[in-house]
């Protein structure tokens, strides 16, 4: 299973996000849930890193963790915050059609 952690501060905006683990949907590189997640992940990676200039991530085998600075401009939060909430979106819908292969929660931090 996947499990997609969203670190949300007072605000709501997502501070940090996890993504942990393996759908086990299919036989590795047909599987279609794990195909969905990481790409939106590494959509959402490069947004923030291309259009609000604010992207510090690690990566390694079978998960991916991301944290938003708290001392960046009111221009990149609204930009960010807007990419993290589509972000959130589309995993959420994954979730929804294939809650047996995804878990979603939020956390406040």
């Amino acid at each position: 299973m996947i499990k997609i952690c969203l670190k949300r501060d007072k605000e709501g905006f997502i501070r940090e996000f996890s993504i942990k683990g393996h759908a086990g949907y299919a036989e590795h590189g047909k599987d279609i849930v794990c195909a969905g997640v990481s790409a939106i992940a590494y959509t959402t990676l490069a947004a923030l890193k291309e259009i609000a200039g604010i992207c510090n991530y690690t990566e390694k085998k079978g998960s991916i963790e991301c944290s938003i600075p708290k001392d960046i401009s009111q221009d990149a939060k609204i930009k960010g915050k807007i990419i993290l909430d589509t972000m959130a979106i589309g995993f959420k819908q994954i979730e929804r059609e294939y809650k047996d292969y995804v878990l979603v929660f939020d956390k406040e931090v």
